[in-house]
C-alpha cells in the first residue's frame, strides 16, 4: 500500500537579531517529524536569509564573487552538523551501489592523503571552529594539502541542492582567484549576522557532547557505520521541531540588514531583542 503524503502546515515567525528582525514563512509537516527530516526547510530559510544579506551587500557596492566552476573553497575543512551527516548518509544509501562505491573510494583516498600528512589525529582532537591559533594552523595545513571535497566534480558541487549549511554561508566579495591562497592574498568573506550552521552545531552538541555537535565532512563514510540517528532526539510535530531551532536564533547579537523576498528585516530595535512567534508553540513535556 502506497504511503500517503503527510499533511503540512504553514508557520510564520519573526525573530529579533541584533538591531533588526528576521521574518519568514516555513512549510513544515503537520504531524510527527524530527530535526533531520526538516533540514530542507532550514536550507530554504538559510538561502532566503543569505539572499537578503547579499542583496544588501550589493546595494552597498560589495558583490559576491562565488560562482559555479570555482571550487577553491571546496578544499577547505568543512564541519557539518550531525543532523546533516545523518541526512547525507540517508541520501548516499539511496544511490545506486556503483555510485556509493565511487564516493566511498573518494572519501577513502582523501583520508589517506590527510593520514600521510599526519593530520588525522589533529583533525580528531582539535576543535576546528575554535578561534585559536592551533585551529587556524590546522585549517591552513588542511587547505594546503589541496584535497578536494569528495563531492566536488569538475570544480562544481555535485550535491549543490543539499549541500551543508556552512557551504551555503561561505561567500566572498574579493576576487575569486584570491581564494587560491588565503594567507598570501586578502580574502574578504561576506559577513553574515547569523549562521544557521552554528545553531545546528549547538543543538547537536547538546545531544552528543563528545562530537561537539558536528563532524568533519571528510569523516562522513566512517561516521555512517555508527548507525546513529541524532535527529530523533529533536522530534515532535513540525511546528514544535521548527521552534527548537527558531528559539535559538534570537541569541545572535549582530545587526541584520534589511532583506527582500520571503525573509525580510525592519529597522526596529530594542535593548534586548525578543523572538516573536506566530504559529509556533513551545513543545510541552
Amino acid at each position: 500500500m502506497d504511503q500517503q503524503p503527510q499533511e503540512s502546515v504553514s508557520v510564520e515567525f519573526a525573530v529579533g537579531i541584533g538591531d533588526g528582525k528576521f521574518t519568514a514563512t516555513a512549510v513544515v509537516p503537520a504531524g510527527p517529524t524530527n530535526l533531520t527530516q526538516i533540514l530542507p526547510v532550514l536550507q530554504s530559510l538559510d538561502d532566503s536569509f543569505i539572499g537578503g544579506v547579499t542583496a544588501q551587500l550589493s546595494e552597498a557596492g560589495f558583490h559576491v564573487s562565488c560562482k559555479a566552476g570555482c571550487g577553491a573553497c571546496c578544499r577547505q575543512m568543512v564541519p557539518i552538523s550531525i543532523f546533516e551527516a545523518e541526512a547525507l548518509s540517508d541520501w548516499i544509501r539511496g544511490l545506486p551501489e556503483s555510485r556509493q562505491q565511487e564516493l566511498a573510494q573518494r572519501f577513502h583516498q582523501a583520508l589517506l592523503s590527510f593520514a600521510d600528512a599526519g593530520l588525522i589525529d589533529r583533525m580528531v582532537k582539535q576543535d576546528w571552529l575554535a578561534e585559536t591559533e592551533p585551529a587556524r594552523k590546522l585549517a591552513l595545513d588542511y587547505f594546503y594539502q589541496h584535497v578536494a571535497c569528495p563531492f566536488l566534480e569538475d570544480e562544481s558541487c555535485s550535491i549543490h541542492p543539499i549541500r551543508p549549511l556552512i557551504c551555503r554561508e561561505y561567500l566572498v566579495t574579493s576576487p575569486p582567484q584570491y581564494c587560491a591562497d588565503p594567507v598570501a592574498l586578502q580574502v574578504v568573506p561576506a559577513r553574515l549576522p547569523l549562521n544557521f550552521s552554528r545553531i545546528l552545531n549547538a543543538i547537536g552538541a547538546e545531544i552528543e557532547q563528545d562530537s561537539r555537535g558536528w563532524i568533519p565532512l571528510v569523516f562522513l563514510f566512517a561516521w555512517m557505520k555508527s548507525g546513529v540517528r541524532p535527529g530523533e532526539a529533536v522530534a515532535g510535530v513540525g511546528p514544535q521541531v521548527l521552534y527548537e531551532f527558531v528559539k535559538r536564533m534570537d541569541r545572535a547579537r549582530s545587526p541584520l540588514p534589511e532583506a527582500d523576498g520571503s525573509s525580510d528585516a525592519s529597522d526596529e530595535s530594542s535593548d534586548a531583542p525578543e523572538p516573536a512567534h506566530t504559529g509556533i508553540e513551545e513543545p510541552q513535556p
